[in-house]
């Protein structure tokens, strides 16, 4: 593997339900450790695109590369070992009820490792105390806050030491100070432990807080519109989608010295 191979590659990827296609000709690049948003308006298939990068959904033509490794073309028993390099945070927190969070942070320890139940529920106490939920082992989901679950199904998220964190809005239903609470943790947990964090998101304070590159996909072309650093999309993109999308709607000229990607 080349020094410079990023961590994951798409290339020419088209999705697509049947012979309705949501999006053709994917082309981008996340660099290890960066935090990188897939962006766009309703419809324009963000989560589809983060399903079809977790292995749960199939493309209908290109593929996704882990570190110049094809996703999809890899063996049953290669793609299970790459997936548990993967974290995932639902938009719905997506824990069990009937278990408390302790029970739901061991269980993919209990399902992916020999550790003993010791171990286990040291991890657990650490990663709960990485999230600012240290003594909460005890507690059910309906017991705690939507900021609470959010930060309870981070620490199962990282339960396995993943290299890469997936999330699918996740700020969505939180009040903005819990929302910047929440930020602010998923960039302590990126810089800290060196993981590439990719999120979908349509919240724009946490976007242009955050995210350190990203791609936006424009649902009247169904095709990526530009990809790179929110912030400088925000100003400098010469595509007036992207621009009118960052600048909240607003009718903002182009500027003269402008990136189109």
């Amino acid at each position: 593997m080349s020094e410079h191979t990023p961590q994951i590659s798409v290339r020419d990827l088209t999705m697509a339900y049947g012979s309705n296609v949501v999006m053709r000709d994917l082309n981008f690049d996340i660099e290890r450790g960066e935090i990188f948003a897939i962006i766009g308006g309703s419809g324009c298939g963000k989560s589809t695109l983060l399903r079809h990068m977790i292995g749960l959904k199939e493309p209908a033509k290109g593929d996704i590369l882990y570190e110049g490794e094809s996703f999809n073309a890899s063996s049953s028993k290669q793609r299970e070992a790459l997936m548990r390099r993967f974290g995932v945070l639902y938009q719905s927190s997506a824990l069990w009820s009937s278990l408390t969070l302790a029970e739901n942070i061991a269980m993919p320890l209990e399902e992916h490792t020999k550790l003993t139940k010791d171990t286990i529920a040291d991890i657990v106490s650490y990663k709960l105390s990485l999230v600012g939920l240290a003594g909460f082992q005890e507690y059910y989901p309906s017991e705690i806050s939507g900021g609470m679950k959010k930060r309870a199904a981070l620490a199962r998220a990282m339960a396995l030491d993943p290299e890469i964190l997936f999330f699918d809005e996740p700020s969505a239903g939180l009040d903005p100070v819990t929302s910047k609470r929440l930020d602010e943790l998923i960039v302590q947990i990126s810089e800290s432990m060196k993981t590439t964090v990719i999120l979908v998101t349509h919240e724009l304070p946490s976007l242009l807080s955050i995210a350190t590159n990203s791609i936006f996909l424009d649902v009247s072309t169904k095709t990526q519109a530009a990809v790179g650093d929110p912030k400088e999309l925000k100003e400098h993109c010469k595509i007036p989608q992207v621009r009118e999308f960052l600048n909240r709607g607003q009718d903002v000229e182009a500027p003269s010295h402008s990136l189109s990607s």
